[in-house]
């Protein structure tokens, strides 16, 4: 996908009523180690943490509202349908909408000044993302990266509009924002520490963990349909260098390599080598 070309892309809406019950923030760690800690613990995007459910979606980031609060809050939300390969926006676009992933997976990415498309980050089911549209700035924010389905996907979407509507009529779901920008903040703050003092084989082996998550949760095997570009976007090293550390892992058995895709063959194995 290169800058100038823009898939267009066309949204299914339904609304609908949704369960809810407390809970609080977690970022990607607390997944992964809150699973890690329970043996035999069916597997679930935010471990034993209490959460926000809508139907068989689990939302951490909703969990700071009340009740009331986040009923009023979703009944709000309109479902949008995105098939593989669709845009949800660009990098640049005017910043209108919250997205709650419901289902299916995305790729957050940016461009390079070569033209290239690097991917940050992959969203699945109980993640948020587009919450810079909900800020009072008038113009609108700009999106500050691209949203890609890397599969068919479903998100609740909540526009700016709707949210200061909501928050104009019910105050405390304002403190919504605080909860999101701090969870950004503390997922920012833990990359940072990453590229500062971790070595780059740990953070491949912890992208490859979480994306287990992401893909399988601890059951093994479980197949991750990235290409290696991409998880050398997400660990922030070259391609050769990823190659290498997967290369070590495949010879260890923890991992199997295939084209296009990397096979996790052993949670436990590849969990030893992230240095938590």
């Amino acid at each position: 996908m290169r800058p100038g070309v823009r898939p267009s892309w066309s949204g299914s809406e339904k609304g609908g009523r949704r369960l809810t019950r407390l809970t609080r923030t977690a970022t990607p760690w607390d997944r992964v180690l809150a699973d890690h800690d329970q043996p035999g613990h069916a597997y679930s995007p935010f471990g034993h943490i209490g959460l926000c459910l809508t139907e068989a979606v689990e939302w951490s980031l909703l969990g700071s509202l009340s009740a009331a609060d986040r009923a009023h809050l979703l009944d709000s939300a309109r479902r949008r349908t995105f098939a593989r390969g669709e845009v949800v926006f660009h990098e640049g676009d005017l910043g209108d909408s919250l997205h709650l992933v419901e289902t299916g997976r995305l790729a957050v990415q940016v461009f390079t000044t070569t033209g290239e498309a690097a991917t940050l980050n992959v969203l699945s089911p109980g993640d948020f993302f587009g919450e810079l549209a909900l800020l009072r700035e008038r113009p609108a924010p700009r999106r500050t990266a691209s949203v890609v389905a890397l599969e068919p996907a479903q998100t609740l979407s909540l526009s700016g509009v709707e949210f200061h509507a909501i928050c104009d009529r019910h105050p405390r779901i304002e403190r919504l924002m605080v909860t999101m920008l701090a969870q950004r903040v503390e997922e920012l703050g833990q990359r940072l520490l990453e590229a500062l003092y971790v070595g780059v084989d740990q953070r491949v082996c912890r992208r490859l963990l979480e994306l287990t998550h992401v893909y399988g949760g601890r059951q093994t095997p479980t197949v991750i349909p990235l290409t290696q570009d991409h998880l050398a976007d997400l660990a922030g090293a070259s391609r050769p260098t990823v190659n290498q550390v997967l290369q070590k892992l495949a010879t260890l058995g923890v991992v199997h390599l295939h084209r296009g895709r990397v096979e996790v063959l052993q949670y436990d194995g590849l969990y030893k080598r992230t240095g938590l």
